[in-house]
Formats: C-alpha cells, sequence, structure tokens
C-alpha cells in the first residue's frame, strides 16, 4: 500500500512540476482548447446557417447571490436550478417567432471545458517536460510515441464533440454540424447527441488516463536516474596474454 502510495503522489508530483516547468505550454493549450469549445460551433452555425446577432450574458445573475443565499429555497433547488442555468448565449434572430439558432453554455458546460483544457495543457506540459529532461527516449521507449499518438486522436475527437446548448435541440457540437450542414430531423439530432455525450465521456476519461500514464512514465525514467553507459570492451592488441 505504501509503494502505491508513493507511486500515486509521484505521478501528481510530477505533473505539478511539470506545469510550474511549462506554465506557457499549459495556459496556452488550455485556453486554445477552451476557446474552440466556444467559438467553434459559433463559427460553424455562423457560415453555413446565419450569423449571429448579439451575445449577452444572463442578465438574471446579477441577483444569483441574493437568491443562492436565500433561506427560503432548498440546497436541493438551488444545486438543480444553477446547475441548468445559462451563463452566455449567442443568438441569431429569423424571421419567425423562434431564433434561427441560438447557442448557451451554462455552469457543468464551463466546467466541463476548462477540464478539457486542463487536461491537454498538462498532457502538453508533460510533453515538453520530459523532452527538456532528455528522458524523452527512456520515455518513448516505454510506449510514450503511442501515447502521444493517442492524445492527437483524442484531442480532434474532444472539439468536435465537447457539449453544448443549441436552440430547439440541446444538441453538441456534432449535431451542429449535422444541423448546420444537412438540416437533419429531431431524431437523428437526439441520435448524434446521444452518441456524441458518450464520445464525450470517452474523451474525458481517456485524455485524463492519457496524462496520468505519461506522468508515471516519466516518474519512473526520473527516478530510475540516467542509463547505464555502454561497457567499452578491451582494445584488440594483436598479442596473446603473457
Amino acid at each position: 500500500m505504501k509503494s502505491i502510495a508513493r507511486g500515486i503522489s509521484g505521478v501528481f508530483a510530477t505533473i505539478w512540476r511539470a506545469i510550474r516547468a511549462r506554465p506557457l505550454v499549459f495556459a496556452g493549450v488550455a485556453l486554445a482548447v477552451v476557446a474552440l469549445d466556444i467559438f467553434l460551433p459559433i463559427i460553424v452555425l455562423s457560415v453555413f446557417r446565419k450569423p449571429y446577432d448579439y451575445f449577452t450574458f444572463n442578465p438574471w445573475l446579477k441577483h444569483a447571490p441574493a437568491w443562492a443565499l436565500s433561506p427560503t429555497v432548498t440546497f436541493a433547488r438551488k444545486i438543480e436550478f444553477l446547475s441548468n442555468v445559462a451563463i452566455f448565449w449567442f443568438i441569431a434572430n429569423s424571421p419567425y417567432d423562434e431564433p434561427a439558432w441560438g447557442f448557451s453554455a451554462g455552469i457543468p458546460d464551463i466546467v466541463r471545458w476548462l477540464y478539457m483544457g486542463a487536461v491537454f495543457g498538462a498532457y502538453f506540459a508533460l510533453w515538453f517536460y520530459a523532452r527538456a529532461r532528455r528522458t524523452a527516449g527512456r520515455w518513448a521507449a516505454t510506449g510514450g510515441g503511442r501515447g502521444g499518438a493517442a492524445s492527437a486522436v483524442l484531442s480532434t475527437l474532444g472539439l468536435f464533440t465537447s457539449p453544448c446548448g443549441v436552440t430547439g435541440c440541446g444538441a453538441p457540437v456534432l449535431p451542429v454540424l449535422g444541423l448546420a450542414l444537412q438540416g437533419l430531423t429531431s431524431g437523428t439530432l437526439a441520435l448524434l447527441a446521444t452518441i456524441s455525450h458518450v464520445a464525450s465521456v470517452v474523451v474525458l476519461y481517456g485524455a485524463t488516463l492519457a496524462v496520468l500514464v505519461l506522468a508515471w512514465l516519466i516518474n519512473r525514467a526520473d527516478t530510475a536516474g540516467p542509463a547505464p553507459a555502454p561497457a567499452v570492451g578491451r582494445e584488440h592488441t594483436g598479442t596473446s596474454p603473457a
């Protein structure tokens, strides 16, 4: 049990060291992932459907602190409401009563985006940390190259399946693409939403596992010390020993 605890603490200590050593890499990748999660569906819908007309934060949010502290509202009701309330939204108007499309994000969406950004930021910080410490060769020999390829696949999948709210269907980004390009039926969008939700969970767990495995490989390489130098054989002189 003590060895397991030391191994776990070593993994998290390695992640923290990598982030401290490469803060710009961590912050840059994290911000890029969050920005793409937010703006990719807006760009897609604006290009293929109609440019958005306005963006706003939920005006009710200024009353949120007083409402959250109100003794007349139960704690369960507060959690339920705050987990579903929209923080901001983009709206594209239409000639009809309903918007042409709308994109909204709530607290769970924002938390998920921040977590996704932190995970991929940590992965790339670990990558550059390993290269700087010249442990990349030992790490790659133990499977780090395959981890890098898996991360690239997960990253691409994640950017197209991160959930968001879309007016009329509550669809994630994958159904947004279908809605924008093909005008799919509500049943098809619901199916795509389910597939996208499952894919999002796979991405989150898979990316987290990739970070933990990479940190474990780097920690193991660091604690093992430098690789032993190759043995130098005796130079052949062409004479037999006395």
